[in-house]
């Protein structure tokens, strides 16, 4: 049945394929011959290119005039580039967007700020599903990430609407007061909308940040008051693009050279092949040393996301919709609107809450403002639809229902601990290096399911680590109800 609801989808394909105008094939023969020439796979190579691509077209955005033709660039340049390197799928993402803003146009704000995100999830899921069903454990480029992107800037438009209603009504509700910043209290028009769910400079990697954050880039009321004048001495826009972008071809050599030397599954045949850590030879070394392996391996791993996002923050920057604004005195409050990853912080947290915070930090928001403050502070809400929001894979499911353990003893250690060896609460204190080195070994332990996918190898990693995070959280959560909480005094 699935293999049949798979063909149908599939024989819509000529329906659609004549909307896949913006790239010339001269263009795609170009790649395919550069892919051949320096051996990068064509998907690599055309996601790679798509990212640096944003550059050159953040500095025409940032010359045009504000208004509806930077709303037209934008939208157009974004659905150029998800058909360069998505192709003809990239009509997923223009379906997805028309029908949540038929859903705006038509519900009451109470109604499409449920019926949105679940239509989303449902889409989502079905591709994340889709790509499980033909392609297991393959990393091949589809639409499902660029697909992840748009559910958030829905997702959080779906309430960025109905509080933008609640508070024009004067009407009492605690998160929509949090999220006042954000509120949005008319469905913006066709243009403007799909400038922002196309949007060129976040459209391939993220970051996923507010409509009015977009808004407020497009329209020049970020830099400009009523009068016409500048809110503040406007900043140089240059170290900002700069950085992030030098930070990125760093990340992206450490991550080529790194990962040949310490691939976390195997390198010829990833997709089938015992990934290198569950290998007889491997498993072979003492504990420490597999341990240790895995530790850097999983640090490499992770420069690929750091590329990623970094990239797209000079992107951002560089047309200034990376760029926060003034404060009241017209100073300039920072580029934070476009940063998505902290990796210093990220790589040095001395506990679990900072370093979520410092990882993926635009997806965070979207799971603190709109999944858990909106279901009471529930953590296994939250957790869980991040994991839902990943896809199905087993891998994702391990470590997002073991962090929550990890969260409930940090909260233990924090109240009955830290606030006995370190009520300062600084972070380069001996206690809060113990934390960042028990941080590190624990979450890096938890996450290697997350990168290895399948339930096999999953239940396998925590195997042959002994389970030992699991097994340590669950003997200091123990020990911590026994330890008495310091009185105001000690604390």
């Amino acid at each position: 049945a699935v293999g049949n609801l798979i063909e149908f989808v599939y024989s819509l394909e000529p329906y659609v394929a004549p909307t896949n105008i913006l790239v010339p094939d001269f263009v795609r023969d170009q790649v395919v011959t550069l892919s051949e020439a320096i051996g990068f796979d064509v998907e690599t190579l055309t996601y790679t290119l798509g990212m640096f691509l944003c550059y050159p077209l953040g500095i025409i955005m940032a010359m045009l005039p504000y208004g509806k033709v930077k709303h037209l660039f934008s939208f157009l340049l974004g659905a150029f580039l998800l058909q360069f390197t998505i192709g003809v799928q990239w009509i997923h993402q223009l379906i997805t967007s028309l029908v949540a803003y038929a859903c705006f146009a038509i519900l009451p704000a109470k109604t499409s700020k449920w019926v949105v995100p679940v239509f989303l999830m449902v889409y989502m899921s079905a591709g994340h599903l889709h790509r499980q069903f033909i392609n297991y454990l393959g990393y091949d480029m589809d639409f499902t990430g660029p697909q992840m992107v748009l559910t958030i800037k829905l997702y959080s438009l779906s309430y960025n609407l109905y509080d933008g209603y609640l508070l024009s009504k004067g009407k009492e509700d605690r998160a929509a007061k949090k999220c006042a910043p954000f509120a949005v209290e008319k469905l913006p028009n066709l243009l403007e909308y799909l400038g922002y769910t196309f949007c060129f400079a976040s459209a391939l990697a993220g970051p996923a940040y507010e409509y009015k954050t977009y808004l407020n880039a497009c329209d020049g009321t970020l830099l400009y008051g009523s009068n016409g004048k500048p809110k503040g001495n406007i900043p140089s826009n240059v170290w900002p693009t700069l950085k992030p972008f030098l930070t990125s071809l760093l990340c992206m050599g450490i991550f080529v050279v790194g990962s040949g030397m310490f691939p976390l599954l195997d390198p010829n045949d990833p997709q089938n092949a015992l990934p290198v850590i569950l290998t007889p030879a491997f498993l072979e070394q003492p504990w420490f040393k597999r341990y240790a392996y895995t530790w850097i391996s999983l640090f490499f791993v992770r420069e690929k996301y750091y590329f990623a996002w970094k990239n797209a923050e000079g992107a951002n920057n560089i047309w200034y919709a990376g760029f926060q604004g003034f404060d009241g005195n017209g100073a300039p409050l920072g580029w934070e609107n476009s940063n998505n990853v902290d990796i210093v912080e990220f790589e040095t947290a001395p506990s679990l809450k900072i370093l979520s915070a410092a990882w993926n930090k635009k997806t965070a928001n979207w799971l603190s403002r709109y999944v858990y403050m909106r279901t009471g502070g529930s953590l296994v809400a939250t957790y869980g639809m991040s994991a839902f929001w990943h896809g199905f894979y087993p891998g994702y499911y391990f470590f997002f229902l073991s962090v929550p353990l990890l969260t409930f003893c940090e909260r233990l250690g924090k109240k009955k601990l830290s606030a006995r060896f370190n009520p300062s609460g600084k972070k380069w204190t001996p206690w809060g290096l113990v934390s960042i080195i028990s941080t590190s070994f624990c979450a890096n332990y938890m996450v290697i399911p997350f990168q290895l996918l399948a339930y096999e190898w999953g239940i396998a990693a925590y195997r042959t680590n002994f389970f030992i995070g699991h097994i340590l959280c669950v003997v200091f959560y123990a020990l911590m109800q026994v330890v008495p909480s310091p009185k105001k005094k000690e604390a």
